[in-house]
């Protein structure tokens, strides 16, 4: 029915597409936890977003499992649609950013109901003085977005830029990333149904441009947070720590052992006689 799936809309550049090292934290994986793929519903596994190949942990996954934890009887769908690198003038209306987007939320609003969009960008307009220009551009891309979708109040939750940017490998080509926070942040406060979410404590990649695993952990929290209560979070909440532990050790369900067996079997991770000793193991319990 189209009531059981709560969905939400993933755009903006890389750090939503999200580039965490899927080495450094603890899986999430949950069946009530779904993601768009070919127009249908699959369980979510990260990378969620593969718009390039470096594509792994982003904020979407904690997001979904803290919003789990307030809804435990109900299935949350993610509609990945970032695209790394996209400046503004790539997501115009009317451009294929915008019409994928579109396309994508309105294939998953015929199997769900769509209840918020989660927007990170920035970077790639965070130089050149384009930022003068960023709350304009964004309020039209926005609002043509929800008329498309026909949402005209859902909520729309940014991220802010990580503090990191002016010292890392590329951060000659981000001089006014926080001018672009602080206009994010003046965007929320000034649109309705707008709320902003701050990166302040989040760390990096090597590469100093992309959030490492651990910060879009806590990021997705905090989106959530800012989702949950319809407000701003401009500082990083209490208990963000505790519950991505407690999303990340779920005890998990026997069909969702035997899936992530049948996964490492079929990626060549275990043999197919490990993979069946411990199905068998499972199937006795």
């Amino acid at each position: 029915m189209l009531n059981e799936v709560s969905s939400f809309l993933l755009i903006g550049q890389s750090n939503m597409a999200g580039r965490g090292y899927i080495k450094d934290v603890k899986q999430i994986y949950d069946e009530q936890i779904r993601m768009l793929v070919n127009g249908r519903w699959q369980t979510m596994t990260e990378p969620i977003n593969f718009d390039r190949p470096t594509s792994g942990v982003s904020l979407a996954a904690s997001f979904a499992g803290a919003w789990r934890l307030e809804n435990p009887g109900r299935q949350i769908g993610l509609i990945p649609c970032a695209e790394g690198g996209s400046s503004l003038d790539d997501w115009a209306v009317g451009g294929p950013l915008f019409e994928n987007a579109v396309f994508n939320a309105k294939l998953a609003m015929r199997i769900s109901t769509l209840e918020g969009i989660l927007w990170h960008q920035g970077e790639n307009d965070s130089f050149g003085g384009r930022f003068k220009q960023y709350n304009d551009k964004l309020q039209v891309i926005i609002t043509a977005l929800r008329d498309e979708l026909q949402v005209p109040e859902i909520p729309l939750i940014l991220g802010g830029l990580g503090d990191f940017l002016a010292d890392g490998r590329y951060g000659k080509y981000f001089t006014e990333f926080r001018t672009v926070n602080g206009k994010l942040l003046e965007f929320a406060s000034t649109q309705p149904n707008t709320f902003f979410v701050t990166a302040s404590g989040l760390t990096a990649n090597p590469d100093g441009l992309h959030f490492n695993a651990v910060s879009l952990r806590k990021f997705g929290i905090r989106y959530f947070k800012a989702f949950q209560y319809r407000q701003n979070i401009e500082a990083a909440t209490a208990d963000e720590n505790e519950l991505i532990d407690t999303i990340a050790n779920r005890e998990l369900t026997k069909t969702e052992k035997i899936n992530l067996l049948e996964i490492s079997f079929a990626s060549g991770t275990i043999s197919l006689e490990n993979c069946e000793a411990q199905l068998a193991l499972l199937n006795a319990g």
